[in-house]
């Protein structure tokens, strides 16, 4: 990794895992494989600054670790990189698997539990969703009735004033490590 720390990918370690590496990985990770509109990819760290605003949204109450959780929630792609559904299912249980660990070790370098409730996930999942129509709608070419239904119908409400807006990788990570400092600040 870029802070130095190695990083083995079979049996990832809670010490061997930073902010920074994470941040830096997913700025420079395409959502959607790259098939965005904009002069700049549509990184991991602008869906995760996303999602856990909507997440926030949805759950103004929730605990902030919940919030830390939601923005980690794709964590693990800084080094395994965002594949779509289609590709981890051909890939077969050994993905899921590999992200369960990273996951894991990434959680805990945080002071989150190893494994979420359930019905945080489901939480932290919903907000993903929505964030998946939005970007489709917005970003990657879908009308709003193909959105729909890949991803269910949204409420306007949830995501009345969201627009994405696409910056350079640099930004992104920047933004990503501000909001993770805010969210660990605040624990």
């Amino acid at each position: 990794m870029l802070s130095g720390r190695r990083l083995d990918l079979l049996d990832p370690t809670p010490l061997d895992i930073e902010i920074e590496d994470i941040a830096h990985g997913l700025a420079f990770v395409a959502r959607w494989n790259g098939q965005t509109k904009g002069d700049f990819a549509y990184s991991v760290a602008e869906h995760s600054l996303l999602v856990e605003e909507i997440y926030s949204y949805q759950n103004p109450t929730a605990p902030i670790k919940w919030r830390l959780a939601a923005l980690l929630h794709d964590a693990p792609e800084y080094v395994i990189g965002d594949m779509i559904s289609p590709v981890k299912s051909a890939v077969g249980p050994g993905y899921s698997a590999l992200d369960d660990r990273l996951t894991a070790a990434i959680h805990i370098r945080f002071g989150l539990p190893a494994t979420l409730p359930t019905a945080v996930k489901k939480a932290i999942k919903r907000a993903d969703k929505i964030s998946a129509w939005l970007e489709a709608v917005q970003l990657a070419g879908f009308s709003t009735a193909e959105a729909d239904k890949l991803f269910g119908r949204v409420n306007s409400e949830t995501i009345k004033g969201l627009s994405l807006v696409l910056r350079p990788p640099i930004e992104a990570r920047n933004a990503f490590t501000t909001r993770h400092t805010v969210l660990i600040s605040a624990l």
